[in-house]
């Protein structure tokens, strides 16, 4: 059974086999988690991702796709690379739909790898604007859902939250969650 886990801290810090990086579609570097997942991790991880970028995903990485390369010196073995959409209240069913297939997605690359532990940011919900308690709900309602196909191999789905504020959104969905589980099965 994979448990899942929410910690307020630095993604880039996390000791775990694969840490996803709510990258660009560029898949060069850029602000965020991005930037500081390619700042710390040290020039290997641009040069995979310029070698995809010379190869398979010459466009850039469409968004709700996810891709893995080396994570260089983190404390992680692979960066699974997925690319959050945009908020727009007008589009949100299309969107919504591309932000669980981040999560879906960077479960089923993470779990090609043979990864057993796996920590996600919270996609899309910084600088493209999604509405936190929503990405929150989509995030952890996608993993849960994902189960026991590409999760059930994982031993945990750990969710990196930067700062206190984002921290105590996804644990008041979670309990949230929780508690529907518990319900459906009385």
């Amino acid at each position: 059974m994979t448990r899942i886990t929410l910690v307020e801290g630095d993604i880039t810090e996390q000791q775990v086999d694969a840490v996803v990086n709510a990258a660009n579609s560029s898949l060069l570097g850029g602000g965020g988690v991005d930037g500081a997942i390619h700042r710390r991790g040290g020039p290997q991880i641009l040069e995979e991702c310029r070698r995809l970028r010379a190869s398979h995903w010459g466009r850039g990485l469409p968004t709700g796709q996810a891709v893995a390369t080396t994570a260089g010196q983190l404390p992680a073995r692979w960066v699974v690379h997925t690319v959050g959409p945009v908020y727009r209240e007008e589009e949100y069913d299309e969107r919504a739909e591309l932000l669980a297939s981040c999560y879906r997605e960077s479960l089923r690359v993470a779990a090609e790898l043979g990864a057993r532990t796996v920590a996600f940011p919270a996609v899309s919900a910084g600088v493209y604007g999604w509405p936190l308690e929503d990405a929150a709900r989509i995030a952890l309602a996608t993993v849960v859902a994902a189960g026991p196909g590409p999760v059930g191999e994982l031993a945990e789905v750990r969710f990196v939250l930067f700062g206190a504020a984002a921290y105590r959104t996804f644990e008041q969905v979670w309990q949230g969650i929780e508690s529907e589980g518990r319900e459906g099965q009385d």
